[in-house]
């Protein structure tokens, strides 16, 4: 990726703009989530910057303004293309990587969805090149990184720009776009140790008419698990065209069909280390465990059986997927040399499905008729047919108000997104033997239906003013109105009337930011701002129902921190803290939601550096600390019994993460790279009670690359030759908890191997 240095005029950039729960038990309702769409990003220039930490970046995360992301007064990562293909990220869940402080989870009701500064799942949205299409429990799906030009995070509430959800703050994927120039040529292949096999090709250019620019790019990923029969198929195809009518106006479409093909890993089970039989392994989890899906028992120390390790408990005909396809179209016209106007309308259909055995607990009733040692496993399936389109438009003006640069932005957004659900209410159960599961298959299916509609439409406003040339304050607001109808129909076709059936509700949200930058000697960034953010009580609309207050949540950040630059720019040193409070916080017990939480407050501190010091030497590391806490987290539960879990943790959430890396460049006649990094993350919960701990884990990885110039292989510019091991230790750990899915952990890959080439001419 090529970005260029922020102007004082902004670059002619195009921007693109219930499910029902289970009952009578005691484990949380489980969400389905969901990405997003953004515009278009800016045509590279000729004047690239590249600096360690990738802050010269323009983003449309958190901003309209067309500024970097060193002059935002948050915290904004911009992981690049190039920085993807380094750190070996090949899908969007792996992206978390090469962020700081962010953990990121497949589980598979819920793929591709984050933790970071104390929020996870709903309560951090996903955009897709800046716009949102729905909670990312319902709309994500595993997505391959290799179209994409860069994923951009701002870190913290912001529903100025991202709607609502993003209290802890969001993530925009944003497409490789078309550049005006020589036609490049790129593609790849890979394989590893799994046998799973990634390829693609992308083109991008100046065609021979005229003003006319082009990018295409199709990608295939299958992605074979480390466990028995999974895996996930991704394919992608996309491409756009700009064309610059004259200097002032561009015109732009861009179309793109993502598929996925899965059958899922949903867990491995916990069993009791004292166990008769079982074989206890060491690191993956701790803590006090008792079976919460089948009603409880005696807590014994949990364990996970060495010997279920690759077991897949799923149902022998599952199947999951999704079928996405996006149309987009726009135009840029500087109608003058201080203003311009931008917007971009956009569709988006997406079917997804599962079709799964999902629960996977172990029984500790001893005497039942299946055994002692026997799991109970329970079905669901689901459908999704969503439809969203809609429009963002943007008038950005350049002014001077008393000798002071100003950059105005306003904003008109309005969409309709359908959402439509076909779920199975049978929920139909079997018990198979821990060591060899007859899989079998899924079984009867019943479904009921839920429609929901989400209709909305915005008006923000943001401002900077530099009242000098080095502090500039930073603001804006955003006005919206959501209207939102459920309605519910019964296996058999009736409209159910009950539990308050069908229903609307219309929420009026107000959210902005404040803030200033002040760089008070040249390269040192001081910052500081308060913003806000609006999300749904139980953070997902998709599934907020009537018999719950229909109310949304406020959360707010304040943040400050520095941003250093060396002044050869091969240095970059990033650090914030940061403290967050989400209020009236409602959460899923036993199919009921009740206000239970009064407060999530969080706090941390980040720190990142980066740099380049001397010739092909690469050096670069991160650390986040973070306390996230429930407030006034007391109720009596559906069978009467009164819980706290006030001071608790909220799940998946470490109170710590760091990563480091270095890499070597020998400049010989062939080119070679080695490198190692490392990834610590500390304990996390995968439930509220915080009884069953998911124990800290370091990862280390290693690579060497070998570049190929264009001397040895006639017509191509650069090859080059790749070999990585992930999980250099073989570490054992738990990756991720479902807290939808408490008895049972999504356990990290071993290691594995892969050898990779690329091309470009």
């Amino acid at each position: 990726m090529i970005v260029s240095p922020a102007m004082s005029k902004p670059a002619p950039a195009v921007s693109p703009g219930n499910q029902w729960s289970r009952t009578a038990r005691r484990v949380p309702a489980r969400n389905r989530s969901g990405a997003v769409v953004a515009a278009p990003a800016a045509q590279p220039s000729s004047g690239p910057v590249q600096t360690p930490l990738n802050t010269a970046a323009v983003t449309d995360v958190g901003s309209r303004l067309g500024i970097t992301a060193r002059e935002m007064p948050a915290t904004v990562e911009v992981i690049s293309q190039q920085t993807m293909q380094d750190q070996g990220i090949r899908t969007t869940t792996e992206v978390a990587k090469a962020a700081v402080g962010v953990t990121g989870g497949d589980a598979p009701g819920a793929p591709a969805i984050f933790s970071m500064r104390g929020f996870s799942g709903d309560q951090l949205s996903t955009l897709y090149n800046g716009i949102p299409i729905g909670p990312s429990t319902m709309t994500g799906r595993p997505m391959d990184v290799a179209g994409l030009q860069q994923v951009e995070i701002i870190k913290g509430p912001d529903s100025l720009v991202a709607g609502l959800g993003a209290t802890g703050g969001a993530i925009n994927y944003v497409t490789k776009a078309p550049h005006t120039g020589p036609i490049v040529n790129d593609a790849f292949t890979s394989y590893d140790s799994f046998n799973g096999y990634r390829a693609g090709y992308g083109s991008g250019g100046s065609t021979l008419i005229n003003g006319l620019d082009y990018r295409f790019d199709i990608s295939h990923f299958n992605d074979k698990s480390f466990i028995d029969d999974a895996y996930s198929k991704l394919s992608n195809v996309s491409g756009q065209l700009n064309y610059r009518v004259n200097d002032s106006l561009k015109v732009w479409g861009a179309a793109e069909y993502r598929q996925d093909k899965d059958r899922f890993y949903w867990g491995t089970p916990i069993v009791p280390a004292n166990a008769p039989g079982v074989v206890p392994t060491s690191g993956i989890v701790s803590g006090t465990w008792s079976n919460y899906y089948l009603g409880g028992g005696t807590p014994v120390t949990p364990t996970i059986d060495a010997r279920t390790l690759t077991t897949n408990y799923n149902v022998l005909d599952n199947r999951s997927g999704a079928g996405e396809l996006w149309l987009r179209s726009g135009f840029q016209w500087d109608i003058t040399n201080n203003v311009s106007l931008k917007s971009q309308v956009y569709g988006y259909d997406a079917h997804r499905h599962w079709f799964n055995n999902e629960i996977t607990s172990f029984d500790q009733t001893v005497g039942n008729f299946a055994g002692a040692q026997s799991i109970y496993r329970e079905r669901l399936a689901l459908d999704h047919a969503q439809r969203l389109y809609g429009n963002i438009t943007d008038l950005t003006i350049n002014s001077d108000i008393g000798g002071m640069d100003n950059r105005f932005v306003a904003t008109v957004a309005a969409s309709n997104n359908q959402f439509n659900v076909s779920q199975d209410t049978l929920f139909f159960s079997d018990y198979v033997d821990l060591l060899n599961p007859d899989r079998g298959l899924y079984g009867p299916r019943s479904d009921e239906k839920i429609y929901t509609r989400v209709n909305t439409a915005s008006l923000s406003f943001e401002d900077r003013l530099k009242l000098t040339s080095t502090f500039a304050l930073i603001g804006g607001i955003r006005f919206e109105d959501i209207k939102l109808d459920r309605t519910r129909y019964s296996p058999d076709g009736v409209l159910r009337t009950d539990r308050g059936y069908p229903f609307s509700k219309v929420f009026n949200p107000v959210t902005g930011r404040v803030g200033y930058t002040w760089e008070v000697t040249p390269g040192v960034m001081l910052y500081s701002q308060y913003a806000t953010a609006a999300d749904p009580t139980v953070a997902n609309i998709f599934i907020l129902a009537p018999q719950v207050p229909l109310l949304l949540t406020t959360s707010r950040t304040y943040e400050t921190g520095v941003k250093v630059q060396s002044a050869d720019k091969r240095t970059e040193f990033t650090a914030s803290a940061f403290d967050i409070e989400r209020k009236n916080v409602y959460v899923p017990e036993s199919g009921i939601v009740f206000n239970v939480a009064g407060k999530i407050a969080s706090k941390g501190i980040e720190l990142a550096a980066a740099t380049n010091p001397f010739g092909g030497l690469k050096l670069w590391g991160n650390v986040a600390f973070v306390q996230s806490r429930f407030v006034d987290f007391s109720y009596v539960d559906g069978n009467g019994v009164f819980q706290s879990y006030s001071g608790n943790t909220p799940p998946n959430v470490p109170n710590f993460v760091a990563n480091a890396g270095a890499s070597y460049r020998f400049e010989t006649a062939l080119p070679v790279e080695i490198g190692a990094s490392m990834r610590h993350v500390g304990d996390r919960f995968n439930y509220q009670d915080n009884l069953v701990v998911m124990n800290a884990y370091t990862t280390f990885d290693a690579f060497a690359f070998v570049d190929i110039p264009k001397s040895y292989f006639t017509g191509v510019e650069k090859t080059r030759i790749s070999f990585r091991v992930r999980n250099l230790t073989n570490k054992l750990y738990a990756a991720w908890g479902d807290p939808g899915y408490t008895d049972q952990i999504i356990l990290g890959a071993p290691r594995s191997y892969e050898v990779a080439a690329s091309f470009k001419w």
